[in-house]
């Protein structure tokens, strides 16, 4: 069940740049370190609704049902374009700026949990890393995928938390520059919104 591979393959995946990455990345750089530990925290969050559905089997469900899918879909595509826009404008809530705006700790991490759960393809993808490491018991899987899920989500917390710890560290050496800052922000509208136009092409 837990064993060294599964670790290393979790690991991996989560290390993996992702929309949750630039996300808890662009909080650490426009807010700070509790901006983006809140930031994590929500990312990490948003997995439950994905790992529940793979348990449960509801995974195959959304993959089979091609309206249900393209409706995720295109909710989470609007909503990245949102985070990008948001990222792009004067004083957003994703801007790289020394005053931009602040908002709650929930509300933060309620825009990290959006993220993950409008992402359809998460409910599959848990689907298909976590079955091959069960122990082939049917009377214990879903316990065994619980604690594998469980694992999983603390690996992402933690290492969202480590990239948001980074990134606030590299705020304070950013501040000086306005031009730094402004194209900062202005990258991470384009990665928002290429991770929408790739989210669109996805099919179930």
């Amino acid at each position: 069940m837990i064993t060294l591979q599964f670790l290393l393959t979790a690991l991996v995946v989560v290390i993996a740049p992702g929309t949750g990455v630039i996300y808890t990345l662009a909080l650490g750089l426009g807010q700070g370190r509790r901006a983006s530990l809140w930031a994590a925290l929500g990312c990490t969050v948003g997995i439950v609704p994905h790992l529940a559905a793979a348990t449960l089997g509801l995974a195959a469900v959304l993959h089979t049902s091609a309206l249900l899918f393209t409706a995720v879909k295109w909710a989470g595509v609007a909503y990245l374009l949102y985070l990008g826009w948001q990222a792009l404008k004067d004083g957003g809530a994703l801007s790289v700026q020394e005053t931009g705006t602040r908002q709650s700790g929930w509300q933060i991490a309620r825009r990290g949990a959006l993220i993950n759960i409008l992402n359809p393809k998460l409910s599959i993808f848990f689907l298909a890393l976590l079955p091959p490491f069960l122990s082939g018991n049917p009377a214990s899987a879903t316990a065994e995928m619980t604690v594998m899920g469980a694992v999983f989500m603390t690996l992402t917390f933690a290492v969202f938390a480590l990239y948001g710890i980074f990134a606030a560290a590299a705020r304070r050496r950013l501040l000086g520059s306005t031009r730094v800052m402004t194209w900062l922000s202005r990258s991470f509208a384009a990665i928002f919104a290429a991770l929408a136009g790739r989210l669109a092409l996805e099919r179930a």
